[in-house]
């Protein structure tokens, strides 16, 4: 495990979006056992997990450097900058002592406190720990900024590919700018993306994180759900049929059971052992999941909420139904519905929904379902997001790796 240190102009819970990039970054390297500290001029500490180190001077808007600001602006070197960079440097010194690796966010990429800038290169030159500058915004490729900038020291630090670090971009674009401002090949530049974080964005239950992370589900392309009981009546072997024909289209389809068996009658314990033996024959073992093999605890309404936001689309191949409350709430959800054609379920959805006969032909109905989602540009959006763009997704293939290079 690695001792990291995160620099910016201020940090969480000052609202901005390099300080929120660093506060889940924060969080997810110390979920993974790295011990972390974030250093910057304003915030506080918002994890019992990661210290707070204040730095005034390392803040933007501190009075001393808005001033000396001020005169660099207008492409003068103001004459305490040198005694100013010293500090600074005296005081990373102290706060990065042990740290393994320093993060530093857009202070080597925009103007906004050159002295530190000036401090960390002084850093790099001598003995640093190993430095990693992730940019988000480039000073010199931004035509706001550029009257800001002048030719000559400190500003030339902003467009210089210091020795010895690494180079990190939040997307392409900004790979392309930085390659071409340094003068160095695109590959010597690693993008890594920002993220969203699935259990506060769609706000989670803890229950339902955990089952995301132990069944894998952001990797799910679809992710179905039936929110029934275990029964006869719910036809569940055509949705365990349906998951073997639909894998030749998406080979990452998983299918959500959420309900427990059915409460009032025996046979519907042979009924489960009859389906786990056909999903076995199927071999969808890891495609389809039952939650009652996961808890035999009631599972709380808020969890079965949650997966509605978490699918991509409601399938329901019930013979019989007295009403069908999976429509409504799927509906509420914004869930693409496909459903067995009987007359509840009809009145529920109307024209709103993809009928089915409840004897359909697995591979048939696969492909009507591939189909509509393949057309569907909202799930082909969902689906690139849970799969390439949450933070525990970046976390693992990209930042991970990065810390242990």
């Amino acid at each position: 495990m690695k001792k990291v240190a995160l620099l910016h102009y201020s940090a969480p819970p000052i609202v901005g979006g390099v300080e929120s990039v660093l506060g889940y970054q924060a969080r997810l390297m110390a979920d993974a056992g790295h011990q972390v500290r974030i250093v910057a001029g304003r915030g506080e500490q918002t994890d019992p997990r990661i210290p707070f180190i204040h730095l005034p001077l390392t803040d933007s808007r501190h009075p001393e450097i808005l001033e000396l600001k001020a005169e660099l602006d207008q492409g003068r070197l103001p004459s305490g900058f040198d005694e100013l960079v010293a500090a600074l440097r005296a005081l990373l010194v102290e706060a990065l002592e042990d740290v393994d690796i320093l993060i530093a966010h857009n202070v080597c990429s925009l103007s906004k406190n050159l002295a530190l800038t000036a401090a960390l290169r002084n850093l790099a030159d001598r003995n640093p720990p190993r430095m990693i500058l992730w940019h988000h915004d480039l000073a010199w490729t931004t035509p706001r900024y550029r009257a800001e900038l002048h030719d000559g020291y400190p500003w030339d630090l902003l467009r210089q590919a210091w020795p010895g670090v690494r180079q990190v971009t939040v997307s392409e674009m900004r790979q392309r700018e930085l390659a071409e401002l340094f003068q160095i090949d695109q590959d010597e530049i690693t993008v890594i993306p920002n993220g969203v974080d699935t259990a506060r964005f769609h706000k989670l239950e803890k229950q339902t994180s955990d089952y995301v992370k132990q069944l894998d589900l952001l990797n799910a392309a679809p992710l179905l759900l039936l929110p029934v009981r275990i029964t006869p009546r719910k036809n569940i072997e055509l949705a365990l049929r349906l998951c073997a024909s639909l894998r030749r289209h998406f080979p990452d389809i998983k299918l959500i059971v959420t309900g427990p068996l059915g409460p009032h009658n025996p046979a519907n314990v042979k009924y489960f052992e009859k389906l786990t033996a056909l999903r076995k024959e199927l071999g969808v073992e890891n495609a389809v999941r039952f939650l009652v093999e996961l808890t035999s605890e009631y599972i709380p309404d808020e969890v079965i909420s949650d997966f509605y936001h978490l699918a991509d689309a409601l399938f329901l191949p019930s013979r019989e139904e007295g009403f069908g409350i999976p429509i409504l709430e799927a509906g509420f959800a914004g869930l693409p519905i496909f459903c067995s054609d009987i007359p509840p379920l009809r009145d529920l959805g109307g024209s709103n929904a993809t009928y089915f006969s409840p004897d359909a032909d697995p591979s048939e109905l696969a492909d009507i379902l591939a189909d509509r989602l393949s057309s569907n540009a909202v799930f082909r959006m969902r689906t690139q997001v849970r799969r390439q763009y949450t933070w525990e997704r970046i976390y693992a293939r990209q930042i991970a790796p990065l810390l242990t290079a």
